[in-house]
């Protein structure tokens, strides 16, 4: 869909897989994109700037030499480790921030995520502080908490097509998400700029329903892959245990201690659904999370099964 009012865009985070996406939705929607960034995305028609993030001088510089209405942030920490996740979440969406309002930006778009509704790791308080930051700056915002990303939901495709069993934490039916892709992702972002209706707002968004549970992935995937079904169940708690000994020996090693929050990390996302959490009944509701877009996770499991496509994967992955 094309924009009905075209804007000069600084994009941060045009590496990434949500970024690039974003880039390529803004661009064909009839924006003018500059990356800004260590690494030119190379996508055709969106310029790139390079320059550090945390050097507010050249950042501010390029927002103006790009005359600037509005900047999309797709920013996020590799790991989550509290040092990286405030470096990056927090500090660096900051130093973004301050730039747009000193050169006249008058929107801006973040990419957030949707488990910062329950927060309790670094990375999550840390984008929650950023979220307060630009929700009282004085620009028109839109907050995007996506629910679960493709890939990281695809990183026991080829385990089963080696004839390995499905990781399962508990039963398999503790948790459920609303996969979205990354294309998806990348036209709501863009949306955002033009639809008065997501103006000013906080935004769950997951793909296409219905809510998936990790039972029915693995599920799919046997049947995708004509392998027999074998499933290894894991024990919660012995992820739990392991991350309460790492903490305990963190206080002495940090090495150790980004080991546990990794740990923490990979608990959080075996125990909780990404979907909207529901304050008031203290539940999470599948029929309330937002749905966009028409890309589906088993067609992204087909794509990978046959070489169609190649799996990206990244520090958060848990498998």
């Amino acid at each position: 869909m094309r924009a009905a009012t075209p804007q000069s865009v600084v994009l941060l985070g045009a590496t990434g897989t949500a970024g690039r996406a974003a880039a390529i939705a803004l661009k064909e929607a009839g924006h003018t994109v500059l990356a800004y960034g260590r690494r030119d995305p190379g996508i055709g028609g969106v310029a790139f700037h390079s320059g550090e993030i945390a050097d507010p001088a050249p950042l501010t510089q390029a927002m103006r030499d790009h005359r600037a209405t509005a900047v999309v942030s797709c920013l996020a920490s590799r790991t989550g480790v509290p040092s990286d996740a405030w470096a990056i979440d927090h500090r660096a969406n900051s130093a973004v921030l301050a730039a747009a309002q000193a050169t006249g930006a008058r929107q801006m778009v973040l990419l957030s995520a949707i488990c910062v509704q329950k927060p309790r790791l670094a990375f999550q308080h840390a984008k929650r502080a950023f979220e307060e930051e630009l929700m009282t700056s004085g620009l028109t915002y839109s907050i995007v908490r996506p629910t679960a990303f493709f890939k990281s939901l695809a990183g026991q495709v080829k385990r089963v097509q080696l004839g390995k069993p499905y990781l399962l934490f508990g039963d398999g039916r503790l948790t459920a998400c609303k996969p979205i892709s990354d294309r998806d992702l990348g036209r709501y972002i863009s949306n955002c700029l033009d639809d008065p209706a997501l103006h000013n707002r906080t935004l769950p968004i997951g793909g296409p329903g219905p809510a998936l549970s990790p039972r029915d992935m693995g599920d799919y995937l046997f049947e995708a892959t004509g392998k027999p079904p074998k499933f290894r169940h894991v024990p919660l708690g012995l992820v739990s245990g392991i991350g309460g000994v790492l903490s305990g020996l963190g206080r002495i090693s940090p090495k150790l201690a980004t080991k546990a929050e990794l740990a923490r990390i990979g608990q959080y996302y075996a125990s909780e659904s990404m979907l909207l959490w529901d304050e008031a009944r203290q539940c999470y509701d599948a029929d309330a999370t937002p749905e966009f877009g028409e890309d589906r996770l088993f067609d992204y499991y087909d794509a990978l099964i046959s070489g169609r496509a190649v799996l990206e994967r990244g520090d958060h992955a848990v498998f």
